[in-house]
């Protein structure tokens, strides 16, 4: 990208970058903090499941508190507060401490098919979440260069889940929670920092030159011949992390 599209990727690369855009850093927080405390409290406990459970939920507390402190949108934070929460009942329910990172295997798992199938129906959702973020409503659609962009790099998140899920179903039903709570911690926030890089290479990689990137979709004349995809808004786009 030249001129002004050089301008906006070095506002959207820096001032907002997509690691901002999507919440990397602190969902990262979210969810690495309660699993490695609720392996640490099962282990200070002689592999009591209840233990680490109430471990969790006192780290998943924390991290909410904190989290509201830096003026985080409630409800993201109740999102990951009740993940935790649910994670904690599935162990308790069963007894087994793999089974609390169920969740996020199956979590994953539908990221990753909710991802895949955004880009096939031509909603990519890393369009929907940065154009959104930006105040652009469904207008990003409208600019084909950006449409197959955002699908484009859209595929780099699918690939994230898709890891995620096998190298968590192997560890889950082999019983290994301390290698689950190694692959959490190093497929979390190092996971997502590559994904944000290469993705947002992929995105300007894919714009033509001259485009004025993210914050300027290039739109078709107005009129019924102009044609172009429905601009309308989703129903209801889901996002996991």
């Amino acid at each position: 990208m030249t001129g002004t599209s050089e301008r906006d990727a070095t506002t959207v690369g820096r001032g907002e970058s997509l690691a901002d855009l999507l919440g990397g850093r602190r969902g990262a927080v979210d969810a690495t903090v309660p699993p490695v405390a609720f392996t640490v409290g099962w282990l200070v406990a002689g592999r009591s499941v209840l233990v680490g459970v109430v471990a969790a939920l006192v780290a998943g507390a924390v991290v909410a508190g904190w989290r509201l402190r830096r003026g985080d949108r409630p409800r993201s934070v109740l999102v990951g507060l009740l993940a935790v929460c649910v994670a904690a009942l599935v162990a308790v329910r069963t007894g087994r401490a793999e089974d609390f990172f169920l969740v996020q295997v199956l979590a994953n798992a539908a990221s990753a098919l909710a991802w895949a199938v955004s880009i096939m129906v031509r909603w990519p959702l890393l369009g929907v979440v940065v154009g959104t973020t930006l105040g652009q409503r469904g207008r990003w659609r409208r600019d084909p260069a950006l449409l197959r962009a955002y699908g484009r790099a859209s595929w780099v998140w699918t690939g994230t889940y898709l890891l995620r899920v096998a190298v968590f179903v192997p560890l889950y039903l082999g019983g290994h929670v301390l290698a689950l709570t190694a692959a959490r911690v190093g497929l979390t926030w190092p996971l997502v920092a590559a994904a944000l890089a290469v993705s947002w290479a992929v995105l300007r990689r894919s714009l033509p030159a001259g485009h004025p990137g993210l914050r300027h979709p290039v739109l078709p004349p107005a009129g019924p011949a102009a044609g172009g995809p429905d601009t309308g808004e989703p129903d209801a786009p889901g996002l996991g992390q």
